[in-house]
Protein backbone atom coordinates (compact mmCIF):
# COMPACT_ATOMS: atom_id res chain seq x y z
CA UNK A 1 0.00 0.00 0.00
CA UNK A 2 1.21 3.72 -1.35
CA UNK A 3 0.17 6.05 1.70
CA UNK A 4 0.38 9.93 1.49
CA UNK A 5 0.36 11.49 5.23
CA UNK A 6 -0.53 15.37 4.53
CA UNK A 7 0.77 17.63 7.09
CA UNK A 8 3.87 15.14 7.79
CA UNK A 9 5.54 17.81 10.13
CA UNK A 10 2.82 17.24 13.02
CA UNK A 11 3.21 15.59 15.71
CA UNK A 12 0.68 12.77 15.52
CA UNK A 13 2.13 12.44 11.64
CA UNK A 14 5.15 11.69 12.39
CA UNK A 15 4.26 9.12 14.64
CA UNK A 16 2.47 7.68 12.26
CA UNK A 17 4.66 7.24 9.73
CA UNK A 18 7.56 5.97 12.48
CA UNK A 19 4.95 3.37 13.17
CA UNK A 20 4.18 2.32 9.42
CA UNK A 21 7.97 1.83 8.80
CA UNK A 22 8.35 -0.16 11.83
CA UNK A 23 5.58 -2.09 11.49
CA UNK A 24 4.20 -2.79 7.92
CA UNK A 25 5.94 -2.68 4.54
CA UNK A 26 3.86 0.13 3.12
CA UNK A 27 5.34 2.81 1.13
CA UNK A 28 5.19 6.24 2.23
CA UNK A 29 4.84 10.10 0.92
CA UNK A 30 5.60 12.88 3.67
CA UNK A 31 4.02 16.01 2.61
CA UNK A 32 4.39 19.39 4.29
CA UNK A 33 5.03 22.82 3.96
CA UNK A 34 9.44 22.86 4.07
CA UNK A 35 9.15 19.21 4.30
CA UNK A 36 12.18 18.59 2.97
CA UNK A 37 13.83 21.26 6.07
CA UNK A 38 11.76 19.94 8.52
CA UNK A 39 11.60 16.09 8.03
CA UNK A 40 14.63 13.56 7.21
CA UNK A 41 14.39 10.50 5.15
CA UNK A 42 14.66 7.35 7.43
CA UNK A 43 14.17 4.29 4.74
CA UNK A 44 15.12 5.74 0.62
CA UNK A 45 13.41 2.67 -0.55
CA UNK A 46 9.94 3.86 1.26
CA UNK A 47 9.92 7.35 2.09
CA UNK A 48 9.69 10.47 0.02
CA UNK A 49 9.44 14.11 1.27
CA UNK A 50 7.60 16.65 -0.87
CA UNK A 51 6.97 20.09 -0.56
CA UNK A 52 4.19 21.58 -0.62
CA UNK A 53 0.71 23.41 1.04
CA UNK A 54 -2.66 22.25 1.03
CA UNK A 55 -4.11 24.80 -1.28
CA UNK A 56 -1.68 24.03 -4.02
CA UNK A 57 -4.10 21.40 -5.70
CA UNK A 58 -1.33 20.52 -9.11
CA UNK A 59 1.40 19.38 -6.11
CA UNK A 60 -1.53 17.19 -4.05
CA UNK A 61 -2.74 16.12 -7.30
CA UNK A 62 1.43 15.12 -8.68
CA UNK A 63 1.67 13.66 -4.04
CA UNK A 64 -1.28 11.44 -4.61
CA UNK A 65 0.15 9.38 -7.90
CA UNK A 66 -0.48 6.26 -7.00
CA UNK A 67 -2.03 6.63 -3.55
CA UNK A 68 -3.86 3.85 -2.08
CA UNK A 69 -4.63 6.30 1.25
CA UNK A 70 -4.41 9.92 2.67
CA UNK A 71 -4.21 10.80 6.14
CA UNK A 72 -5.00 14.53 6.67
CA UNK A 73 -3.35 15.34 9.80
CA UNK A 74 -5.17 18.85 9.89
CA UNK A 75 -8.63 20.14 8.57
CA UNK A 76 -8.36 23.42 10.15
CA UNK A 77 -8.66 25.59 7.24
CA UNK A 78 -11.63 24.29 5.19
CA UNK A 79 -10.65 26.05 1.93
CA UNK A 80 -7.77 23.99 2.10
CA UNK A 81 -10.11 20.96 2.70
CA UNK A 82 -12.06 21.81 -0.19
CA UNK A 83 -8.61 21.83 -2.23
CA UNK A 84 -7.77 18.41 -1.25
CA UNK A 85 -11.28 16.51 -1.74
CA UNK A 86 -10.89 18.10 -4.79
CA UNK A 87 -7.53 17.23 -5.65
CA UNK A 88 -8.71 13.23 -4.88
CA UNK A 89 -11.39 13.40 -6.83
CA UNK A 90 -8.92 14.04 -10.21
CA UNK A 91 -6.23 12.21 -8.76
CA UNK A 92 -8.70 9.32 -8.66
CA UNK A 93 -8.07 8.60 -4.93
CA UNK A 94 -11.00 7.33 -2.14
CA UNK A 95 -9.83 6.47 1.00
CA UNK A 96 -8.89 9.12 3.60
CA UNK A 97 -8.64 9.21 7.34
CA UNK A 98 -8.65 12.55 8.60
CA UNK A 99 -8.14 14.31 12.33
CA UNK A 100 -10.64 16.64 12.88
CA UNK A 101 -11.65 18.38 17.28
CA UNK A 102 -14.60 17.65 19.23
CA UNK A 103 -17.79 19.59 18.99
CA UNK A 104 -17.88 19.82 15.80
CA UNK A 105 -21.75 18.69 16.09
CA UNK A 106 -22.61 20.31 19.75
CA UNK A 107 -21.78 16.57 20.54
CA UNK A 108 -20.35 17.21 23.87
CA UNK A 109 -22.51 17.11 27.16
CA UNK A 110 -22.08 18.38 30.72
CA UNK A 111 -19.64 20.15 32.77
CA UNK A 112 -16.96 19.26 30.04
CA UNK A 113 -18.91 20.37 27.22
CA UNK A 114 -19.45 24.02 28.40
CA UNK A 115 -15.63 24.40 29.29
CA UNK A 116 -15.12 22.73 25.78
CA UNK A 117 -17.06 25.36 24.29
CA UNK A 118 -15.53 28.15 26.29
CA UNK A 119 -12.43 27.34 25.37
CA UNK A 120 -12.81 26.88 21.43
CA UNK A 121 -16.19 26.73 20.58
CA UNK A 122 -16.60 30.44 19.18
CA UNK A 123 -12.81 29.97 17.56
CA UNK A 124 -12.57 30.97 13.40
CA UNK A 125 -10.64 27.40 13.64
CA UNK A 126 -13.80 25.85 15.09
CA UNK A 127 -15.83 27.04 12.29
CA UNK A 128 -13.32 25.41 9.73
CA UNK A 129 -13.05 22.50 11.71
CA UNK A 130 -17.08 22.43 11.64
CA UNK A 131 -17.43 23.34 7.44
CA UNK A 132 -14.39 21.00 7.07
CA UNK A 133 -16.20 17.63 8.14
CA UNK A 134 -19.50 18.56 6.39
CA UNK A 135 -17.37 18.83 3.16
CA UNK A 136 -15.47 15.80 3.74
CA UNK A 137 -18.85 14.22 4.64
CA UNK A 138 -20.62 15.26 1.65
CA UNK A 139 -17.51 14.22 -0.63
CA UNK A 140 -18.35 11.17 -2.02
CA UNK A 141 -14.99 9.95 -0.43
CA UNK A 142 -14.27 6.36 1.65
CA UNK A 143 -13.75 8.78 4.47
CA UNK A 144 -13.46 7.94 8.23
CA UNK A 145 -13.33 11.17 10.49
CA UNK A 146 -11.56 11.47 13.47
CA UNK A 147 -13.04 13.85 16.20
CA UNK A 148 -10.06 13.75 18.76
CA UNK A 149 -10.54 15.20 22.52
CA UNK A 150 -7.50 17.17 24.32
CA UNK A 151 -4.26 15.52 23.10
CA UNK A 152 -1.18 15.21 25.46
CA UNK A 153 1.94 12.58 24.86
CA UNK A 154 2.46 9.77 27.08
CA UNK A 155 5.16 6.87 25.88
CA UNK A 156 3.23 3.30 26.17
CA UNK A 157 -0.01 4.89 26.44
CA UNK A 158 -2.25 3.67 23.27
CA UNK A 159 -5.80 3.21 25.16
CA UNK A 160 -8.66 4.97 23.29
CA UNK A 161 -12.39 4.19 23.36
CA UNK A 162 -14.90 5.23 20.35
CA UNK A 163 -18.02 7.14 20.29
CA UNK A 164 -20.17 7.61 16.99
CA UNK A 165 -21.77 9.86 15.20
CA UNK A 166 -24.99 11.10 17.07
CA UNK A 167 -23.46 9.86 20.43
CA UNK A 168 -22.59 11.40 23.32
CA UNK A 169 -19.02 12.04 23.68
CA UNK A 170 -17.32 11.27 26.31
CA UNK A 171 -13.58 11.41 27.57
CA UNK A 172 -11.95 14.65 28.43
CA UNK A 173 -8.34 13.61 27.07
CA UNK A 174 -6.46 11.14 24.74
CA UNK A 175 -2.64 10.54 24.03
CA UNK A 176 -1.05 11.31 20.22
CA UNK A 177 -0.09 8.04 20.68
CA UNK A 178 -3.27 6.74 21.35
CA UNK A 179 -4.66 8.37 18.77
CA UNK A 180 -1.70 7.10 16.09
CA UNK A 181 -2.43 3.40 17.21
CA UNK A 182 -6.00 4.06 16.34
CA UNK A 183 -5.37 5.06 12.42
CA UNK A 184 -2.66 1.91 12.21
CA UNK A 185 -5.72 -0.23 13.53
CA UNK A 186 -7.54 1.82 10.78
CA UNK A 187 -5.32 1.47 8.14
CA UNK A 188 -4.92 -2.74 8.65
CA UNK A 189 -8.72 -3.04 8.63
CA UNK A 190 -10.06 -5.34 5.60
CA UNK A 191 -13.82 -4.77 6.09
CA UNK A 192 -16.01 -1.51 5.79
CA UNK A 193 -16.32 -1.35 9.57
CA UNK A 194 -14.89 2.50 9.07
CA UNK A 195 -15.67 3.51 6.12
CA UNK A 196 -18.33 6.68 5.86
CA UNK A 197 -17.89 7.38 9.68
CA UNK A 198 -16.88 10.06 12.21
CA UNK A 199 -15.86 8.59 14.93
CA UNK A 200 -15.22 10.55 18.68
CA UNK A 201 -11.59 9.38 20.11
CA UNK A 202 -10.50 9.81 23.96
CA UNK A 203 -9.33 7.69 26.73
CA UNK A 204 -11.25 5.30 28.47
CA UNK A 205 -11.88 6.81 32.68
CA UNK A 206 -11.53 10.02 31.15
CA UNK A 207 -14.90 11.51 32.13
CA UNK A 208 -14.28 14.69 33.20
CA UNK A 209 -15.07 18.15 33.48
CA UNK A 210 -11.45 19.20 32.04
CA UNK A 211 -8.19 17.33 30.97
CA UNK A 212 -5.96 16.44 34.04
CA UNK A 213 -3.73 19.01 32.67
CA UNK A 214 -5.89 21.82 32.74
Amino acid sequence: MKILILGAAGQIARMLRDQLINKTDHSIVLYARNGQKRLTINDDNREVILNGDFKDKNKLIDAMTDVDLIYINDMGDDKSTKTIIDAMHDAGVRRVIAASVLGIYDEVPGAFGKWNKRMIGGSPRMQSQIASAYLLENSSLDYTLLRLTWLYNENGNTKYMITQKGEPFIGAQVTRQAVTQLIMDIIKEKSDKYLQTSLGVSEPDTDWAKPSFY
